[in-house]
């Protein structure tokens, strides 16, 4: 048994501390385990009793369980794993049970986005997976862009910085929703003749979604788009523009790095691209290059809705 499993299994807890982790008073507590002997506590020298970590997410699995119908007696012998995947059903169904026939895009986008926090809060790659898969049938590119994929990794971010969450939680949300929106911009892949779309972040930007999601939004407005990732210097972004006609190049800025750097870079592709090849440049950071952007020639854009409306006016 690895450590932290080791850990998760040592009698620590008191039952105060039980009683205010999991929701269910003491009495509760005692009930379910001398009928239903949902857990085993330990003791302590003076005959207390404690509980393990695996002990409160059992009971916060039986609570959460409970409060959706479900007698103690009827799951009192489930597994964790089967009382997970009960509670996920159970929660689901009630998400989509709460959106109104006919309700509309925001409404859906809500209840996917809800469902999407709670598994990521869980570290439940799956069904966070489950959960935007089935929003991207239900949704259009732009509301599950922007009222889903973008919150989910914004409420990551608050909840990293303050403390709520921990570095596993943001590779997990980030590393699903890179496949969710990689998806995205393969289905939206047009059939026929369509402009051709190249989307990146310069060389020193690591930060790749605000690039991915400009590329998901392209797609959807029926562009044909080659999109690079991260991190990627002028030359090979303009060779890349070269070899596939491209006629706009999208960028995402989203961190203030080198500022030198940088501003060679933009200036770069700005002469390896042919002059009558836009680029279009978004992201966090966009304000402290300004300058350069201008001399450049290159448009700014803020949120997706510009973006849209540039890719329109190019088409």
């Amino acid at each position: 048994m690895v450590m932290h499993e080791r850990e998760s299994q040592l009698k620590r807890h008191p039952i105060q501390v039980v009683a205010r982790r999991t929701g269910l008073t003491a009495d509760v507590l005692r009930a379910w385990e001398k009928r239903y002997g949902v857990v085993k506590p330990g003791r302590s020298e003076g005959g207390r009793r404690l509980y393990s970590d695996a002990d409160i997410e059992r009971l916060r699995l039986l609570r959460r369980a409970s409060l959706a119908g479900r007698r103690i007696g009827q799951i009192a012998s489930l597994s964790a794993e089967e009382l997970t995947d009960l509670v996920q059903e159970d929660e689901r169904e009630e998400a989509e049970a709460a959106i109104e026939p006919g309700a509309g895009a925001g409404a859906l986008a809500e209840a996917h986005l809800q469902a999407s926090l709670a598994a990521m809060e869980r570290l439940d790659a799956r069904e966070l997976e489950a959960v935007l898969n089935r929003a991207l049938v239900t949704l259009s590119a732009p509301v599950l862009v922007e009222q889903v994929a973008a919150p989910v990794l914004r409420r990551v971010g608050e909840l990293w910085s303050r403390g709520g969450v921990r570095p596993a939680h943001e590779h997990l949300a980030s590393a699903v929703l890179l496949r969710v929106l990689g998806k995205l911009v393969e289905a939206a892949e047009p059939s026929g003749a369509a402009p051709n779309l190249v989307v990146a972040t310069p060389a020193g930007q690591q930060h790749e979604f605000g690039a991915l999601f400009a590329a998901a939004t392209a797609a959807a407005e029926g562009w044909r788009v080659t999109y690079l990732g991260s991190d990627l210097p002028a030359e090979d972004i303009a060779a890349a523009a070269s070899e596939t006609g491209a006629e706009a190049v999208a960028l995402s800025i989203v961190y203030v790095t080198d500022q030198r750097r940088m501003e060679d870079e933009l200036r770069t592709l700005r002469r390896r691209l042919q002059p009558d090849v836009p680029i279009l440049v978004g992201g966090a950071a966009i304000a402290s290059y300004k300058s350069v952007l201008d001399e450049i020639g290159a448009r700014q854009v803020s949120d997706m809705a510009e973006l849209r409306s540039a890719l329109a006016e190019l088409s």
